[in-house]
């Protein structure tokens, strides 16, 4: 079902102010000794959100209504100075301590709430224990405080707005290169393999395959060689390695009955990887992982143990060590016969394989 062309969008803003405040208490061991019981220290005022706040310390403990049961913590508040009858205002504060030794701050407690005229201050008794503070934030006698502050102003804003949707057409870029493989327009390399001709472009074959682009740009190409060679390889592989090339997919190959697709997709697993084309190679994997039977699975695996196909090997030997009867069918096979000749080592690979699906 189609979805509607007409859509709407909303957006809710919350806005804010934010600040921090650094206060610094220097002759800490003057203010311990000078400071009574149940005094404070506080520092200068600081504007945020349109309102003055002030930081209140008390180095032997805020007395309050604790009746004295916190002297040996050091107790730190957050108080709002102004006066305020604002509604929906609320503030968010992190009171942090900061490492003499490194000069980073971390937190040591974090508050929030609304405030008004009735709520103006905010903290807690218990900020810290004295021998603690003086272990290990205390150097040249002082202390660095830092609050955090954070005023939510009013009420939030929700806006809306109508939205066109645009439709974006889909990428046409391997359509394009696809058209520009076809069509030879601005081609400038030519490869003849076994008497047919093909053209190229120099920086599209280079960008796809590590191999062309030291021949055609390494140190040792020559610039002006307008026509490559290419040995060991049939037309009809090279230019579908060219069709992979520019359009990131095998060509399609319906003319060819079952054997002779499989064995085109072989040839092409090998052109793969003499031009380090991984995930072409992976493509071919894939198709002969799928097309395993009797008689082809034996010289499949020899072909993925010469070019190092291991997702495709594994595929092989799973398929050989299904059942005995299987494996009993793949050695009568002419392929295994190849196989035992071509790679006598990869039968410890079979055997112990065998051998652990069997314990299990």
């Amino acid at each position: 079902m189609a979805r509607p062309r007409r859509r709407t969008a909303s957006r809710c803003a919350q806005e804010t102010e934010r600040c921090t405040h650094v206060f610094e208490i220097s002759g800490y061991s003057l203010h311990k000794a000078g400071v009574r019981a149940g005094d404070s220290i506080e520092s200068a005022t600081f504007a945020v959100g349109g309102h003055d706040w002030r930081i209140v310390y008390y180095p032997h403990g805020d007395p309050g209504e604790y009746d004295g049961q916190f002297q040996d913590y050091v107790s730190v508040f957050l108080e709002l100075v102004t006066e305020t009858t604002e509604s929906g205002m609320a503030a968010l504060f992190d009171f942090r301590l900061v490492d003499p030794a490194t000069g980073l701050s971390s937190s040591v407690h974090s508050e929030s709430g609304p405030f008004d005229d009735t709520a103006t201050t905010w903290g807690t008794p218990t900020f810290m224990k004295k021998s603690v503070l003086e272990a290990s934030f205390l150097r040249d006698d002082r202390i660095v405080i830092e609050c955090d502050v954070t005023v939510i102003m009013g009420t939030p804003v929700s806006e809306s707005r109508a939205v066109c949707e645009i439709p974006v057409p889909p990428s046409d870029v391997l359509d394009n290169l696809g058209k520009l493989l076809e069509s030879g327009e601005g081609a400038d390399v030519s490869f003849e393999v076994e008497g047919e001709v093909f053209h190229a472009h120099r920086i599209v074959l280079a960008m796809r395959s590590q191999v062309f682009k030291v021949e055609l740009y390494g140190p040792m190409s020559d610039k002006r060689m307008k026509a490559i060679t290419v040995e060991d390889m049939q037309p009809a592989v090279f230019k579908s390695l060219l069709h992979v090339i520019y359009n990131d997919s095998l060509p399609a190959m319906d003319d060819l009955g079952e054997d002779d697709y499989v064995e085109m997709v072989k040839h092409l697993l090998v052109a793969a990887d003499r031009y380090a084309m991984e995930r072409m190679k992976v493509m071919c994997e894939s198709i002969l992982g799928e097309r395993l039977n009797i008689e082809r699975v034996a010289a499949t695996l020899a072909l993925a143990d010469q070019y190092h196909c291991s997702n495709l090997k594994e595929a092989c030997i799973g398929f050989m060590n299904n059942s005995t009867d299987r494996m009993y069918d793949v050695m009568a096979s002419e392929g295994y016969k190849h196989l035992k000749r071509a790679c006598p080592t990869i039968f410890r690979d079979i055997w112990e394989k065998a051998a652990k699906s069997r314990k299990m």
